[in-house]
């Protein structure tokens, strides 16, 4: 009996750390999100801001351009390539369609 004990206090312990590591990579997405745009506009307000011509060239876009692949790799790893189309969202649906389908 002890053993099951130990067992199930170990498979809590397992489930809480990686609920703990899931949420720090979660914040971690929200914090590089807050700063990417928070620099992006002031990096683009500047720039509009002391520019003398036009501020439409690709030059001036890079940054934000280049950051935002970066930060959609990140989103990837953090929450996986199912972000819109969960198995949930599957689910919803199939469900949602055969509600449909039975009442025609």
């Amino acid at each position: 009996m002890e053993n099951q004990n130990y067992i199930s206090n170990h498979k809590k312990e397992e489930a809480y750390l990686r609920a703990q590591k899931k949420l720090k990579d979660i914040k971690g997405f929200y914090w590089h999100a807050f700063w990417y745009v928070a620099v992006n506009v002031f990096i683009i307000v500047m720039i509009a801001s002391n520019s003398k011509g036009s501020i439409w060239n690709f030059g001036i876009f890079s940054t934000p351009f280049f950051w935002g692949i970066g930060l959609g790799f990140h989103a990837l790893t953090v929450f996986g390539k199912n972000l819109f189309f969960s198995k949930s969202w599957e689910a919803r649906k199939i469900k949602e369609y055969m509600d449909k389908d039975k009442k025609q």
